[in-house]
């Protein structure tokens, strides 16, 4: 092994056992590598990606192993089906990884970009360019694709990152910087673009939290605990991202096929995602209603009905009454609720009062509706005759993604290279002075 890949398997034991200061010195080691990256160009960026991405594929069996031991902890530990899912690495996942990152490779470089410039009158040249934000932070749990995806996005948009990947995938996010780091090296490139803090548990990831100043953005990946935690106890600006109380709206006008289709693959296509429709709001007069519900039932789905729904079930199926806690719940997982409501109205305000502003959609054969529910839904992404699972960065064009944000600062929606950048204004001017 050479001397450069031995260092990428370094860890940063030698700062001492203090979170704080451990964190605090690879902060700035990340600052040192994203200034150096930042300088390089585009063709250097993508040669790294499609290194990493041969890597591990490469790598792949190695990648499973680790997997394999983080799965059997989580099972013993009793973690649920749903994050085991999430956590889960096979052959088909790794290539869709390094799929990725190819992606990544064939998109343009947000960096050095023009978002608008003109010639002032007094003859000044402004310009407004992106540029890298510089350290960015994660912090996610059970879900080592964010690993790959967070460091091909970074890598391409400029920035450095801080890993906390949580002791869920412990084994599989060690196992996956290792190999990244080995590649930055081969490319002769900073290792520590890339860096993880899982070293130093949960008090390294309450020390990047509070590393303002050190670390430019930080980003929570996964449950509401998980990322409310982040919100409210970071001092580092937080992208908040994630949670997905998400509806589908069958209106009285859909045709049966497509809100069969629609409506089951948005719950069932995979149930453990933050896209994954949760609540189902059927419109009273909707034909499509009761197919609806008997191919939901066929697939597995245990349902969790009001009143009216009730009524619509398939002969023999039973199903509990839904509550409050249903309309509210993200279940991750092989359930629904469902309401049949009287209005399109009536939908949006059921919405308005449980969404999580992540993804609702609408199946409509009536474009008036449609554009209604467009309009009145406040929501990161609208879907119109199309599964909520297409709330995802590489299905809507972007490569990858670092996460979905809910907010609406700076970036809503599934955050991809620009997303991780900023701006810089650039002024020119021939000795000019302010009068």
């Amino acid at each position: 092994m050479s001397e450069q890949t031995a260092s990428a398997k370094l860890t940063h034991e030698t700062f001492g056992e203090d979170p704080v200061t451990a964190v605090g010195f690879m902060a700035d080691d990340a600052r040192v590598a994203a200034r150096s990256l930042a300088r390089a160009t585009r063709g250097r960026k993508d040669a790294a990606l499609l290194h990493i991405a041969d890597r591990i594929q490469a790598q792949s069996a190695a990648i499973i192993e680790a997997n394999k031991r983080d799965l059997q902890r989580g099972e013993h530990n009793g973690t649920s089906s749903a994050l085991l899912d999430r956590l889960k690495l096979d052959q088909t996942r790794i290539g869709g990884l390094a799929d990725a990152l190819r992606e990544l490779a064939a998109l343009p470089d947000p960096v050095g970009s023009v978002v608008r410039g003109q010639t002032l009158a007094n003859g000044l040249r402004m310009s407004q360019v992106r540029v890298p934000m510089g350290v960015v932070g994660a912090i996610y749990e059970a879900r080592p694709n964010v690993t790959v995806d967070i460091t091909g996005i970074a890598l391409k948009s400029g920035n450095a990152v801080l890993l906390r990947g949580g002791s869920a995938a412990l084994e599989s996010n060690r196992a996956l910087v290792g190999i990244i780091r080995d590649a930055l090296a081969d490319q002769k490139l900073p290792v520590d673009i890339v860096q993880s803090i899982d070293d130093h548990g949960r008090d390294g990831a309450t020390a990047l939290m509070g590393a303002r100043g050190k670390v430019d953005v930080l980003i929570p990946r996964g449950g509401h605990g998980l990322i409310q935690s982040v919100v409210q106890n970071a001092s580092v600006p937080v992208i908040e991202t994630g949670e997905g109380n998400v509806h589908v709206f069958v209106d009285a006008s859909a045709p049966q096929k497509m809100a069969v289709d629609v409506v089951v693959n948005a719950k069932t296509h995979r149930n453990s995602t933050c896209n994954t429709a949760e609540t189902l709001l059927l419109h009273k007069d909707a034909a499509a209603g009761p197919a609806v519900l008997e191919a939901l039932t066929k697939a597995g789905v245990q349902l969790h009905v009001d009143d009216r729904a009730a009524k619509m079930l398939p002969g023999g199926v039973q199903a509990p009454a839904a509550t409050d806690e249903d309309w509210g719940t993200e279940y991750l997982d092989a359930h629904l609720a469902v309401k049949v409501v009287d209005s399109l109205q009536e939908a949006v305000a059921h919405i308005e009062r449980w969404t999580t502003r992540h993804t609702e959609a609408i199946v409509t054969n009536d474009l008036a509706n449609a554009e209604e529910f467009i309009a009145s839904v406040d929501a990161a992404a609208v879907m119109v005759n199309a599964s909520t699972r297409f709330t995802d960065g590489g299905q809507l064009g972007l490569g990858a993604e670092i996460g979905i944000s809910t907010q609406k600062m700076h970036a809503r929606g599934p955050m991809g290279l620009e997303e991780l950048t900023t701006t810089k204004w650039i002024v020119r001017g021939d000795g000019h002075i302010r009068k």
